[in-house]
């Protein structure tokens, strides 16, 4: 075959993989996954990525799931031999198919063992719906990218390092698959098909650059170094100090004192508020300067119905239970000051909050304010330990990285905790409602813009939005937040949305795990929510 009909084959065996895959998203109405497609013909490790995602959430025993990773680690094997063997560049010796096919199929074996952990954390990063778990899975994706991308292609590739224009390569392949899912998810029905296409012809470019500059490539530094290995060891360990690293991150560390606390009210606010710090904060009995505005606590009320200090791991406890006792709160603060109610919640106080309005009478409360809410969490799932049951093995990778990561914590974090384990029992109602209306109490959202990342394209809130850029967690504590908050709980109309959020959503499309369909798993098959993951709306009527 001639170097034009290399390429040509080259195209179409990139191509059409990605074309199929959308095809069979588009036919299933799994809206939510369909940016993932033109990951499917990807360099080295985007592919697998890719492949591990979609296995450790669409399996429901050990069964399935080691005939699926033996099925995706052989088919990803001799994908990627050919398109080695069709991308290899004219006038170079190209080692026989054989050679390539045991090689690409070690390689791929090699990618799995390598990229589960991350891809493992993915899972979580849907389950809870924290964007440092997604950006934390993708930064060794683009570092292992240039070394990986070499290992189907020469035999010692574990030395040295990889040429500036294998890491440009690699890259330039994250941006592209980056921008096919934003596309993807931007333009209507079957045009989709069409852009995955096209994003399987441009990774089939890059897979002719990759071979070529692995098979000639530029004078290597550190040629007799294993570098590989390093990095390899390194990006494993790496996701058990994410753990900790994303702890940090998300959690509140200390003492919690927004300005909310620390300034008194204005006479214009109506309301006594009950203000709801997050996960792995602490409180230890410290009044707010305004006598109107508590702290919740995790630990409930004394004899008097005054809030209890409490230690981070009292917040470690479900929804539905903080939900009680933030009722038990808010009758408390009602009867002492004769006011409504108003709640100030933050990430985890936030889903408090929305909790206590849906499934307890919500008494005195007239007013929200959800801060950092999880968006659309509960998209994948896992069973408790002992149970068979939808990603049964992403829950086992889970345990183990948190418990190498728990070694050196005080504070320890489960994925089998109550919260998190709340969030997956009740996952119906936390994708569709978190930010739905509630009759007879005005609510408003504030999120930070990376939480733009934490929800597939489509629908996310059906009540009023502040948004700012922020991290997670980051915007309570603003002054310029602080007073759009008294501005609405004093009954103004507050409302902020950027025209960046939408963009932002779409261009982490390509990233995330694959959501699970609701009508898939028992645990929520009673269930009468809409499911986002296949209409692109929330607040579907039951």
């Amino acid at each position: 075959m001639g170097p034009k009909g290399r390429l040509a084959g080259l195209l179409v065996l990139a191509a059409l993989p990605p074309v199929l895959e959308e095809v069979v998203l588009l036919g299933v109405g799994l809206r939510a996954a369909r940016g993932l497609a033109p990951q499917v013909t990807a360099v080295w490790p985007y592919d697998s990525y890719h492949d591990l995602r979609w296995l450790l959430v669409y399996h429901d025993s050990w069964l399935t799931f080691l005939l699926g990773l033996a099925g995706v680690t052989v088919t990803r094997g001799l994908l990627s031999a050919g398109l080695t063997a069709l991308a290899w560049p004219a006038g170079v010796p190209r080692p026989s198919r054989g050679w390539l096919v045991r090689r690409n199929l070690e390689v791929a074996l090699l990618a799995a063992l390598v990229i589960s952990p991350w891809a493992a954390l993915s899972v979580a990063f849907s389950a809870v719906s924290l964007s440092w778990y997604l950006f934390g899975s993708l930064g060794p994706m683009v570092v292992l990218a240039p070394f990986l991308a070499r290992a189907g292609v020469v035999d010692r590739w574990w030395r040295g390092l990889p040429t500036i224009e294998m890491f440009g390569w690699s890259a330039l392949n994250f941006v592209v698959l980056t921008v096919a899912g934003a596309l993807i998810t931007s333009v209507p029905g079957w045009w989709a098909v069409g852009v995955a296409g096209l994003a399987g012809l441009a990774n089939g470019l890059l897979w002719q650059r990759v071979v070529a500059d692995a098979a000639v490539p530029a004078r290597v530094r550190w040629a007799r170094v294993p570098v590989a290995p390093v990095a390899i060891v390194l990006t494993m360990a790496g996701a058990v100090w994410a753990q900790s690293l994303i702890g940090i991150a998300a959690g509140r560390q200390g003492e919690w004192r927004p300005p909310i606390l620390t300034h008194r009210l204005p006479d214009r606010v109506p309301q006594a508020v009950v203000v709801l710090a997050g996960h792995d904060s602490r409180w230890g009995g410290e009044p707010a300067a305004d006598p109107r505005v508590e702290r919740f606590s995790y630990r409930g009320l004394d004899a008097e119905g005054r809030p209890l200090p409490y230690r981070p791991e009292a917040t470690h406890r479900s929804l539905d239970s903080a939900s009680v006792l933030l009722a038990a709160q808010v009758d408390a603060l009602h009867r002492r000051t004769g006011r409504p109610v108003a709640l100030v919640g933050e990430s985890e106080g936030a889903m408090v909050a929305r909790t206590y309005l849906e499934k307890l009478p919500r008494g005195p409360v007239t007013a929200t304010v959800l801060f950092s809410p999880l968006v659309q969490a509960g998209r994948t799932y896992y069973p408790p330990p002992g149970h068979a049951g939808w990603g049964m093995a992403a829950g086992w990778e889970l345990r183990v990285i948190s418990w190498l990561a728990n070694l050196p914590r005080s504070v320890k974090d489960q994925p089998d905790g109550r919260f998190v384990r709340s969030l997956l029992i009740d996952a119906p109602f936390y994708r569709n409602r978190t930010l739905c209306p509630v009759p007879g109490v005005r609510m408003i959202a504030f999120l930070p813009t990376i939480s733009a990342a934490e929800a597939p394209p489509g629908e996310y809130s059906r009540v009023p939005v502040y948004e700012e850029p922020a991290f997670h967690g980051g915007l309570l504590g603003r002054r310029t937040a602080e007073d759009r908050v008294v501005a609405f709980l004093a009954g103004e109309p507050v409302e902020h949305p950027r025209r960046e959020y939408q963009t932002l959503q779409r261009l982490g499309a390509a990233w995330q795990a694959p959501p699970l369909a609701v009508s898939l798993n028992p645990i929520w098959s009673a269930t009468r929510e809409g499911d986002p993951a296949r209409t692109g709306r929330v607040c579907e009527p039951r």
